[in-house]
């Protein structure tokens, strides 16, 4: 199953309107999307806690890592550079962080709340090689900015 990214998008919207608590926000939209594409292994948050620090935020799926900082990992080049990471094959992305063995390709997005400032990225992670598309980043993009209200800074 393939997520249907219009229908995603709407019952996101329906489940997380007047809300504002960021937390409450990332765990629905994790859940929602965890579950709606076969290709998702592992959904979560890594939130920024501290000056070029991510820390573990809801997720679905296997464990991950606990902390990453900017200067490592897909994630944390998301964060550094404020673009999307669309990674085919991990084992390629230099540096890359095995949080999961099963790993084998990830989209990651940086989130940013209505001030512009960075909040968290989004990291999907799947067990199949070039699982992601632009076509799915934008999509996703287009999901979180709907629900944290940011398109990065201005």
């Amino acid at each position: 199953m393939r997520a249907d990214y219009q229908r995603l998008a709407k019952t996101i919207r329906a489940l997380t309107e007047n809300e504002n608590d960021e937390i409450a926000l990332m765990a629905t939209v994790c859940c929602e999307l965890h579950h709606s594409d076969d290709r998702f292994d592992w959904t979560g948050f890594y939130r920024v806690v501290a000056p070029d620090l991510l820390k573990i935020g809801p997720y679905q799926g296997g464990h991950g890592c606990l902390q990453i900082p900017f200067s490592r990992g897909v994630c944390g080049a998301a964060a550094r550079s404020g673009t999307v990471q669309l990674v085919a094959d991990v084992e390629d992305f230099p540096g890359h962080i095995a949080c999961a063995s099963s790993t084998r390709s990830e989209v990651v997005l940086p989130v940013w709340n209505r001030a512009g400032d960075l909040i968290a990225v989004l990291d999907i992670d799947s067990d199949q090689p070039a699982a992601f598309s632009q076509q799915d980043a934008e999509q996703l993009a287009a999901i979180l900015t709907q629900v944290f209200g940011g398109a990065g800074p201005t």
